[in-house]
Order: C-alpha cells, then structure tokens, then sequence
C-alpha cells in the first residue's frame, strides 16, 4: 500500500489512536485522540490549547501513536506512527468538525470551538502490522519525505546453508532457494529466533 492508503485506514478505520508524548520530566504520557483528516502524507487531529498534551506537544514537537482494529488477537490490524508534528491554529476546524460531526456535540457553540486548535503530523515514519493474514504481514512507511528505515534480521553472505534457522521460524518466511538464505520481511515476526541458532553469527539485526 501506498502512505495516503495507511493513513486513511488510520483516519477512516481505526480513528481512535493511543497518543504518547513525553512530560518535562522525560518521561512518557499516553491520550487517546482521534485523528481527523490526511492528505498524501500526513495526519490532522485537534486537542484544547488548555490541556497537559496540548503543552507537551507544543515543548517537544513529536510523538508517537498506535491504533488498532480487530475483534481479537489474531484478527488484528495496528498501526503506529512516530514523527514530528505542529500546530496549523484554527483554520482547518470547520472542515474537521464538517468531516467529524461528532464534534459538535463536544464544542456545541463557536464560543466553545475557540479552545480548539489543529495539529499536523508532518514527518515520520510507521509500521503495518496485520496478524489477520496467515503468514502476518509487516510493512513499513513513511510521510513527510522521511526515508523509511526497515527494521528486523538479515541473513548474511555468512551463511553455510545449513537449515537452522528455517526449523525455528514461527512464521516459515526464510526462502532457501539460494545461499546465503532469506527472510522474508514482510512476514517476519522480528522474533529473532534464527539470529539466536544460527551456528556462523549469519543473522544480523538492523
């Protein structure tokens, strides 16, 4: 999928997210916030200028969220994100409150709407996780122009060919059709198993 597609599951799909931000003592502080609106790479949300979160994303300008959907485990699909937001103001409010009608019935007066401001997620990076798909589906993205760094195990050209990595695979996403061998990322749990047998140090976690 492309950046926009994950996004808007996010907005249309799952809406309600985990937001966590860091207090002025460094350590971390979780909301649950809706988010909005996207675009082709980025997320809009609104909070009140009076509140706790409202000040931490103001000092530090980044946080980091995760949204789920799926009756159970095994029928889940989350999202995370993590990157660097601002604050847009009040302009934006009629088109989020227009696309979220909800809201209305929150802030029901334009008196009440004045505590209200727009932030932008503009920059970052995410990850897909599918547990719903057999073997699971992993995928990384990002928005902003950021490169997408993947994350997880890579076996080198180290690698004898021996096998051992494959019997401890939960999912059964390393190919051996050439040696060295590989992982299949877009399946791979990251559980780090293979990295753990493999008897030449050929696995490599990035």
């Amino acid at each position: 999928m492309e950046t926009r597609e994950y996004l808007s599951y996010i907005v249309d799909v799952i809406h309600t997210t985990i937001v966590a931000t860091v207090d002025e003592e460094g350590l971390p502080v979780t909301a649950a916030i809706d988010m909005m609106d996207c675009d082709e790479n980025s997320l809009y949300f609104l909070t009140a200028k009076g509140k706790g979160f409202y000040d931490r994303l103001i000092r530090r300008g980044f946080l980091a969220l995760t949204g789920m959907k799926g009756e159970d485990t095994m029928s889940r699909v989350a999202v995370s994100i993590r990157g660097k937001v601002r604050e847009l103001g009040n302009e934006k409010i009629p088109e989020l409150f227009q696309k979220n009608p909800y809201m209305h019935q929150i802030y029901p007066t334009e008196e009440s709407m004045q505590a209200l401001t727009v932030f932008q997620i503009y920059e970052g990076t995410g990850e897909w996780f599918d547990l719903s798909k057999q073997p699971i589906e992993r995928a990384s993205f990002a928005l902003g122009g950021v490169e997408s760094k993947a994350e997880g195990y890579w076996i080198t050209d180290a690698c004898i060919g021996c096998g051992s990595c494959v019997e401890v695979c939960p999912q059964n996403c390393i190919r051996t059709e050439e040696v060295p061998h590989v992982i299949v990322q877009e399946h791979c749990l990251h559980c780090g198993n293979c990295r753990n047998v493999c008897p030449v140090d050929a696995v490599e976690k990035r």
